[in-house]
């Protein structure tokens, strides 16, 4: 190990956490460049190459490298969360109808296909373009921009540094959840923790109707990882790097292999971004076709769009110096401070954190500390973590009668199939209380609101 692990988690997350991740960590630990620690966020769990909610940072000056595996195969996976001027008292009523019109309107599931056709110059532009392009084509507004890290737009994207077999499997794919632990999720606010905080971000209260999305760049982000994994095995035997586990392939970062890579990933976080933002125009016109009423006059505004699978250059105090860092974030959110590089408007609030739980218990918006900028390397945990495996769960859990049973506790819920509901089921994720009660009392993120589900859409 080159630099030591730290877990970020209460004692009841600690003294469940699977073995995987102590050992993952550790092995990250052992990567080239690595500067101060390894982190492992309270969601974690096994994943491949880093633990999913694993955080690490390496310093380009001393050989730093960027490894796909401490990224993820889905690409800027990420979450969009939207308020509106709705109650509870104006959408229960029209629940069913709402979710029903969701369903009908996005594509979810293995293998869908989304409703943007484009030919491949312009899936050129939207890999280039991000939400530049989605608000260009009438998908977004300024606004949406603004309240997108990054402003939805990853610079150094190149497509000639994605294969053929990449665009077939991502050219399709623009407007779509996919499967897995994607959703769509409308929400009721809880009575918020930090009341002038969550005016400022446009929660007034409790009982007041949300929309969160979680997807990424599907089979596209996908594709790009798999290539590059390769191409890594092969960098390492040339560059004399020896890693514990094949998983973790990685490469220099100032090599020609890590450039082509990191052309490739800002490729794949553009479609990501774009393809939420798709989604989103989506659900404006499903409560405008339920409600009778422009999106506009029900206030549908975007709270914020933040990624957590993504390796981003950054800057951070090392030893009283300004560093340029390659920071990963894998199954991990960015949770910038107030004094982080920030839009105007969440300068007073800090950036705000969406940790998704499962679809039974709800979720949580958050917003970065400056505790986290000097401790996290600006991160946070991403969501409330898995258990037990998909197919653990699928044994455990009847996917139809769960749909049934949510029904009877107010939560309507529409799939595209039900083995993905049960492996989705409730029981096969962390307490999202403890999760969020770890990164609230570490000081890495400020608890802001929680939102509990009455409508959830599952590919």
């Amino acid at each position: 190990m080159r630099v030591p692990a730290r877990i970020i988690a209460t004692n009841a997350l600690m003294s469940n956490m699977d073995s995987g991740v102590f050992d993952q960590i550790t092995n990250v630990a052992t990567l080239p460049g690595i500067i101060n620690y390894a982190y492992a966020m309270p969601d974690a769990h096994w994943g491949y190459g880093f633990p999913i909610g694993g955080v690490a940072a390496f310093d380009r000056r001393e050989g730093g490298v960027i490894s796909p595996g401490g990224i993820g195969f889905d690409i800027n996976c990420g979450m969009k969360l939207i308020r509106t001027s709705l109650t509870k008292g104006d959408v229960l009523p029209k629940i069913k109808q709402l979710v029903d019109e969701l369903f009908a309107l996005v594509p979810a599931g293995v293998g869908a296909q989304g409703s943007v056709k484009l030919t491949r110059s312009q899936f050129e532009e939207v890999m280039t373009g991000g939400l530049r392009w989605a608000l260009e084509h009438g998908y977004a507004t300024r606004q949406d921009l603004e309240h997108t890290e990054e402003y939805g737009t990853i610079r150094g994207a190149d497509p000639a540094k994605v294969s053929n077999e990449a665009y077939k499997r991502g050219i399709t794919q623009l407007g779509t959840l996919g499967s897995g632990n994607h959703y769509l999720e409308v929400q009721l606010t809880r009575k918020p923790d930090d009341a002038d905080i969550a005016k400022r971000l446009g929660i007034f209260g409790d009982d007041q109707v949300v929309v969160m999305v979680h997807c990424g760049s599907r089979g596209f982000g996908h594709q790009i990882a798999t290539d590059y994994l390769q191409v890594f095995d092969r960098v390492m035997r040339r560059e004399g790097i020896n890693v514990p586990d094949r998983e973790l392939a990685c490469a220099p970062f100032d090599s020609k292999e890590a450039e082509d890579y990191t052309a490739a990933m800002a490729c794949a976080a553009n479609m990501a971004f774009a393809n939420r933002q798709v989604i989103i125009n989506m659900i404006r016109r499903a409560f405008e076709r339920v409600f009778g009423m422009a999106w506009e006059n029900m206030e549908m505004e975007v709270v914020y769009d933040v990624a957590h699978n993504m390796a981003k250059l950054e800057r951070y105090a090392v030893g009283g110096e300004s560093r340029e860092l390659i920071v990963h974030r894998k199954g991990a959110t960015r949770a910038f401070g107030p004094s982080g590089d920030l839009p105007a408007v969440f300068k007073t609030t800090g950036q705000p954190v969406i940790i998704g739980g499962s679809m039974e218990t709800g979720s949580y918006l958050l917003v970065g500390t400056d505790k986290a900028m000097s401790t996290t390397f600006g991160s946070t945990a991403h969501g409330s973590g898995r258990t037990m495996s998909r197919t653990r769960a699928k044994r455990i859990v009847r996917g139809e009668e769960l749909v049934r049973e949510m029904e009877k506790r107010g939560i309507i819920v529409r799939a595209a199939s039900y083995s993905g509901v049960a492996e989705e089921a409730g029981m096969a994720y962390k307490d999202l209380n403890e999760v969020i009660t770890a990164v609230h009392e570490s000081g890495i993120s400020k608890k802001v609101v929680g939102f509990r589900p009455i409508g959830n859409v599952k590919g």
